[in-house]
């Protein structure tokens, strides 16, 4: 597994083969999750497409030392903060010409990559991201729903009998497969606690909400949105919400692609799905 300092941290990534293609695909997964989520449909795609992922500063593998927590007492854990790690992890693997594959929070951290680096980043691809709508009681409570999971992670919670299938059914369709369970709930668990702290609180403001659509609006790239029919966390007005800013929604959703039967894990429970929409945006370009 490779490792990227980025600003003092180490950065666990993957990166496969150039291919015939000038586009490279970089995968960035959403909160308490990492890369892992990614590979297999990198597996479907990586032939025609080179194909990077990597863990969010705090996220997977890319662990916070006690180094750099003393260094870094006043982290930021922003999306803007995270759109600048990406952008020096593309500048010192030497990437160019690239579409941005971002999931739930890694969508929004997306969005704010292609505003910040328009000569790298050609597209973006979110699944399972939307917003920009801020309502004030439902965002406190998934806060203060959010604060309780992340205080309460004990490590011997990877070893509770049949957790691991409670986290095969969360926020799915349906249930996925049992390894999927078991590495959400490892990812769960060793998520720092202060990076899953602070992407809830920093990415949940009212103010950082109402940015959203105003970089979906002025992005230059290409924009497109795919949504879970039955996604309990992201719904798909919402997803369409956002989508709507950009000048490629027409008016009708025509950045929006919407796959019945899936939840919140598009890249996982419709795997072929989700690479065969992928395909047919690069090939839109």
């Amino acid at each position: 597994m490779p490792i990227i300092d980025i600003l003092g941290v180490p950065h666990a990534y993957e990166l496969t083969e150039p291919t015939h293609s000038r586009e490279v695909l970089v995968f960035i997964h959403g909160w308490l999750l990492s890369r892992s989520y990614w590979q297999p449909l990198i597996e479907l795609l990586s032939s025609d497409f080179q194909c990077l992922s990597y863990d969010l500063r705090g996220f997977g593998a890319s662990q916070l030392t006690q180094q750099v927590n003393l260094q870094q007492m006043s982290a930021d854990y922003s999306l803007a903060a995270y759109a600048r790690d990406l952008g020096i992890l593309l500048k010192s693997l030497n990437l160019s010409h690239v579409w941005l594959v971002g999931h739930s929070l890694g969508g929004s951290i997306a969005l704010w990559g292609a505003d910040h680096l328009p000569e790298l980043i050609q597209g973006v691809i979110c699944i399972n991201a939307g917003g920009g709508i801020y309502l004030k009681e439902e965002f406190e409570r998934f806060r203060s729903v959010g604060q309780r999971l992340v205080k309460f992670r004990p490590r011997w919670l990877c070893y509770v009998p049949l957790l691991d299938l409670l986290f095969t059914r969360a926020s799915v369709a349906k249930a996925i497969a049992p390894r999927w369970g078991r590495q959400r709930l490892i990812d769960f668990v060793v998520a720092h606690p202060e990076a899953a702290l602070g992407t809830l609180l920093d990415s949940t403001t009212e103010v950082e909400v109402h940015l959203l659509p105003q970089i979906v609006a002025r992005l230059k790239q290409p924009v497109y949105f795919i949504a879970g029919s039955q996604d309990p966390i992201m719904e798909p007005q919402y997803v369409n919400h956002l989508a709507s800013f950009h000048p490629l929604f027409q008016g009708c959703g025509a950045n929006v692609m919407e796959i019945p039967n899936c939840g919140h894990l598009a890249m996982v429970e419709q795997t072929d799905v989700v690479a065969a929409q992928i395909r047919t945006i690069l090939a839109r370009k």
